[in-house]
This record gives structure tokens, C-alpha cells and sequence, in this order.
């Protein structure tokens, strides 16, 4: 049996995978970008850009053994992986950790470093002649957009407007409790609930004084992000592998994470059609799985890793580097982490150390 595993993104899952396999396959990393970026930090580069480039981490050195092709894939089949050059890539093991999209500044928008580094630093300079902010979407990024802000800015007017009733619907009432009270003491405005009836008159991330309709009334801003909208990337499956995928966009796979009806493709991360919140951590915990089937393979065993999500949310959400709350699974069900325990994990570093570790640059 062959031994090349091409990997189609080189996100968290894919860029864990590839390291995961690097030794003992013949690894071919497909990614568009320079660099592997910590989109975990982006909302802290924004605020802070003489820290931004903490979150950028090129690819030089990821490999030992493997290849990364700095190119873009525009179709994919079980046997190997066009690329926009319209280069064929061979592969013996497929697997598809192409991520997703989301509103800059959670997310950059280009492939290139300097660009995203100068685009955080204009839209630094937007924000920080603003007084007031209004945040569109209260989910986890919203919120952790909100504290990051406030951390630099205490005296900027943040508001959260989100549609739903809810703060973070999906996780315990203890947790969104906990949010509640911090987010009040940091003086965030949250509308829940409340829509927007008018759009603002500027795109996000530039300033200019507004003011835009809502369901509660009048708001009024000096500058607007968006902070909703996840943007699966699964457009560049073939005739062959399309039929796994749902009207959402997302893969389908089974507890091995092997891609439906295909035994050597697999899917790993925001792409895959589990049922849990698309985040860092479970990619990354998606990778290991499919490394170590994928090594059984080659062994001429049987896969046996499997993956279940876990029935209790888990998450970390940091507001700033000094306070956040979040939740675990334990065996009472979800327990609510302290600030202590999210500032030490997540919110001091946003886990930039563990990314030099696995990057190579330490």
C-alpha cells in the first residue's frame, strides 16, 4: 500500500495531522497561506498590534520529512487533489481539513502575512479613534471581541446586539451567568434579543459616527464589527466525494472520521458534520483520530480510533488576558471554570506557546 497522505488545509486539524503523520508517511500539505495563523489570537492582534505577530507561524519548519505546497485546491477526488496551477497530486490517504471562514478580524482575509498584519493594524487605527463600538453577534467571538477591547480601552461605550434571547445558547446557565456578571463589571452593553433594522452606512472595522434602527430603538456608533457568519470551505469536492456532502455544506463522516463510503478520505474539523461547536481544540482532537487510523491502515490493521463528541459543551472564553469564563465536562455534567483557570489555559497567551512548540519556532 502506498504511504503519500495528502492533507487539504493547514489549519489546526490539518497542520496536526501532517505533523502527526510526518515520520512515518510521505506527507503533502496543500495550503494557500505563508503562514499557519492562530486565529484564536486575531481579536487580541487587533487591539494590541504590537503583539500581532505572535499569532503568525510559518510553515518552514512543520515538516522533517513531508512537503507543503503553498497552492490552493480546486477539485479533490479519493485518488488525489487538483491544484489551481492545474498540478495533480497524487494521494494514497486523503484528508480534508479545508476549516472555514469567518468576519475579519476573527479571521484573516488573505493569504499573505504582511497584508494581514497591515490590515489589523489600519483597522487598529479605526478603532482606536472610536468611542463607542457596536458588536454584531453575541456568540463566543462577539464576547471575546467585547472583553479584548475593554481590556485596552476601558472607557470605550462596547454594545452587543444579537437576535437571539440568550447569551451562548448550548451551554449551562452557570457559565452564561458567570458572563453575565463580568461582562456587566467591564461595562459591555448587551442587547439581546434586538435585531438591526438598518445597516450601518460603512463596512466593519471603519470609523465613522452612525446611528442605525434596531427592535429596541435608536443605536448609535462610531465604529461596527460583525461577528457572526461561518463560512464552510467544502466547494472543491469532485463528482466523487460531493454526494457526502449536506445542503449545509459540511461532510459527512462516521466515528472513525473517515469521509461516508470512502475508506481512505477523511474529514477533520470545522467540515465535518459532528454535532459540537466548531473549535480549535476538537480539530485538533479530530487529527490525532485519524493519524492514528490512518497509521493502522498502513500497518495492515484494522482502524479502531473512533471519535464521539461529547454530549456537555466544552469551551474557554476569555475576556481579555485577565479575566474569562468557561465550561467543562465532568462527571456531574458541566461545570463552570474560574477566571483563574481560563486566564491560565487560554486567556494570558491565547496558547501561542503550544503553536511555537508545534510550528518550531521556539
Amino acid at each position: 500500500m502506498g504511504r503519500t497522505v495528502v492533507v487539504v488545509g493547514g489549519g489546526y486539524g490539518g497542520s496536526a495531522v501532517a505533523k502527526a503523520l510526518d515520520e512515518e508517511t510521505d506527507v503533502v500539505l496543500i495550503e494557500p497561506r505563508d503562514a499557519f495563523v492562530h486565529a484564536a489570537g486575531a481579536l487580541r492582534a487587533l487591539v494590541r498590534p504590537d503583539w500581532a505577530d505572535n499569532i503568525f507561524f510559518p510553515y518552514d519548519a512543520l515538516l522533517k520529512r513531508g512537503t507543503v505546497l503553498r497552492e490552493r485546491a480546486v477539485s479533490v477526488d479519493p485518488d488525489g487533489v487538483t491544484l489551481a496551477s492545474g498540478e495533480r497530486v497524487g494521494a494514497d490517504h486523503l484528508v480534508l481539513a479545508s476549516g472555514s471562514g469567518y468576519p475579519f478580524p476573527a479571521k484573516t482575509d488573505t493569504d499573505s502575512t504582511r497584508e494581514a498584519l497591515a490590515r489589523l493594524r489600519a483597522t487598529h487605527q479605526e478603532l482606536a479613534g472610536a468611542g463607542r463600538v457596536l458588536i454584531e453577534g453575541a456568540g463566543p467571538v462577539g464576547l471575546e471581541l467585547a472583553g479584548e477591547i475593554k481590556a485596552v480601552w476601558p472607557d470605550k461605550r462596547v454594545t452587543v446586539v444579537d437576535p437571539g434571547e440568550q447569551l451562548v445558547p448550548g451551554f449551562g446557565s452557570g457559565m452564561r451567568a458567570e458572563l453575565r456578571r463580568q461582562l456587566g463589571a467591564l461595562g459591555v452593553e448587551l442587547r439581546l434579543g434586538t435585531t438591526l433594522t438598518t445597516r450601518p452606512p460603512t463596512g466593519p472595522g471603519l470609523a465613522r459616527s452612525f446611528t442605525v434602527g434596531t427592535s429596541g430603538g435608536e443605536l448609535q456608533a462610531d465604529i461596527w464589527f460583525r461577528c457572526h457568519g461561518v463560512r464552510i470551505d467544502t466547494g472543491y469536492l469532485g463528482p466523487a466525494l460531493a454526494g457526502a456532502r449536506t445542503s449545509r455544506g459540511l461532510i459527512r463522516v462516521t466515528e472513525s472520521l473517515r469521509v461516508d463510503g470512502h475508506r481512505h478520505v477523511h474529514a477533520i474539523g470545522d467540515i465535518t458534520d459532528l454535532a459540537e461547536a466548531k473549535m480549535a481544540a476538537h480539530a485538533v482532537r479530530h487529527a490525532d483520530v485519524v493519524a492514528r487510523n490512518i497509521l493502522s491502515q498502513l500497518r495492515g490493521e484494522e482502524p479502531s480510533a473512533v471519535y464521539r463528541p461529547s454530549p456537555v459543551g466544552s469551551i474557554l472564553i476569555p475576556l481579555g488576558p485577565e479575566l474569562g469564563t468557561g465550561q467543562a465536562s465532568s462527571p456531574e455534567g458541566a461545570t463552570v471554570l474560574s477566571t483563574e483557570t481560563v486566564v491560565r489555559y487560554k486567556g494570558a497567551d491565547l496558547a501561542t506557546g503550544r503553536f511555537a512548540e508545534l510550528f518550531g519556532t521556539v
